[in-house]
């Protein structure tokens, strides 16, 4: 079995309906694991959620596709 190692991501995106399920979904068909995860809405209708999570994959692969969704702003 790889290692996992441990990452961190912040993601600002739209508020839209479904914009968190969406970016939920594309990490767990990328092979991340959620450790811990925070959430706000700011004030202009975006949310930024700051994530820890682990993967054997490539964080590179990861930030990539879910900084191809819609709503996704910015992916750090």
């Amino acid at each position: 079995m790889n290692e996992q190692t441990q990452y961190q991501l912040t993601i600002k995106a739209h508020d839209n309906l479904g914009t968190l399920e969406r970016i939920l979904r594309v990490i767990r068909h990328r092979g991340a694991h959620i450790k811990s995860m925070q959430m706000q809405t700011t004030e202009n209708n975006t949310i930024i959620m700051t994530l820890q999570l682990t993967t054997e994959r490539s964080l590179f692969t990861l930030q990539n596709q879910v900084a191809k969704l819609e709503d996704v702003i910015t992916i750090e």
